[in-house]
C-alpha cells in the first residue's frame, strides 16, 4: 500500500471545494476529505452545508463549511479568508459551484449573462488569484475546474452557460501556463449528463433522461459518486505530470 499512499494520500493537505454541499461538488469533497485533506466546503445554503459536513465526518473525513454567494466578489473574498482561518493556506482548490440560466440565446438577458459569468468564470479566476501564488511559494498545488459538455460543443440552449463553460477551459490553460512550472497542476473535469440538483429540471422529463442515458457509451447517466476517483487523481501526487488538460468523466458521452 506504500505506492498507493505515495500517489493518492492527501494527509497533511488542505482543500477548498465550491459547490461542496451537494451533487458532484459534494462527492469530490468527500473523496478529498476522506483521503486526508482538511477540507472547507463553500456553498450558499447553510442547511445542506451542515448536513454535508456531518456526512463527511461520519466517514472519517474532516470538513468545515462557509456559507457564501460566490457571485458576490466581496463575499467570496471574505469566504476565502475564512477558509484559511479554518484549515490554513489552501493546497487544493476545486471550483465546482455553478449556476445555469439556459433560455434561448435571443432571450438571454444581460443580467443572466453577468450572473452566469460571475459564478462559472469569475469565481474560479478570483479564487485562483488568491490561492495559486501561495501554492507557487510552497512548490505544490492543485486546481480542479469543472466544465461541461458545453465546454466543447453546443448542447440544448447552451447560450450564455455554454460560453461561460467554454471560458473555463481557457482559464484552466492560462492558469496551467502561469503556475505549472512551479508545481501547481491545473485541469478541467468535464462531466456527461449527471443526475444532480443542477440538472433537476431536465430530469423531470423521463423520455429526455432515457435518451441522454442511451447517448452515454456506458448506457446510463452519471451520478455524483462517479467523480470521486477522478477528483482524487487530479488532487493528488498522481497528477504531477498532468496539467492544462480536460479530463472527460462522461461515460463516453462526448464521443458518441
Amino acid at each position: 500500500m506504500t505506492m498507493i499512499d505515495d500517489l493518492f494520500s492527501l494527509r497533511g493537505r488542505t482543500a477548498l471545494v465550491t459547490g461542496g454541499s451537494s451533487g458532484i461538488g459534494y462527492a469530490m469533497a468527500e473523496a478529498i476529505a476522506c483521503a486526508g485533506a482538511r477540507t472547507v466546503l463553500l456553498a450558499r445554503r447553510e442547511g445542506p452545508l451542515t448536513e454535508a459536513v456531518q456526512r463527511i465526518a461520519a466517514k472519517g473525513g474532516e470538513a468545515h463549511a462557509v456559507s457564501v454567494d460566490i457571485t458576490d466578489r466581496q463575499q467570496l473574498a471574505d469566504a476565502a479568508e475564512q477558509a484559511v482561518k479554518l484549515v490554513g493556506e489552501i493546497d487544493i482548490l476545486v471550483n465546482c459551484a455553478a449556476n445555469m440560466h439556459r433560455p434561448p440565446l435571443g432571450e438571454l438577458s444581460t443580467t443572466q449573462w453577468d450572473e452566469l459569468f460571475a459564478a462559472n468564470v469569475d469565481a474560479p479566476f478570483l479564487l485562483g488569484q488568491r490561492f495559486a501564488p501561495r501554492m507557487v511559494e510552497r512548490g505544490w498545488g492543485r486546481i480542479i475546474n469543472v466544465g461541461s459538455q458545453q465546454t466543447i460543443s453546443a448542447f440544448g440552449d447552451s447560450g450564455g452557460y455554454g460560453a461561460a463553460k467554454a471560458a473555463v477551459a481557457g482559464l484552466t490553460r492560462s492558469q496551467a501556463e502561469a503556475w505549472s512550472p512551479h508545481g501547481v497542476c491545473v485541469n478541467t473535469l468535464i462531466p456527461g449528463f449527471v443526475l444532480t440538483p443542477l440538472t433537476a429540471e431536465t430530469a423531470k422529463d423521463p423520455e429526455r433522461v432515457e435518451a441522454l442515458a442511451k447517448r452515454h457509451m456506458v448506457a446510463r447517466n452519471g451520478v455524483p459518486e462517479d467523480f470521486q476517483g477522478a477528483a482524487l487523481f487530479l488532487a493528488s501526487d498522481a497528477c504531477r505530470f498532468v496539467t492544462g488538460q480536460m479530463l472527460f468523466v462522461d461515460g463516453g458521452f462526448s464521443v458518441h
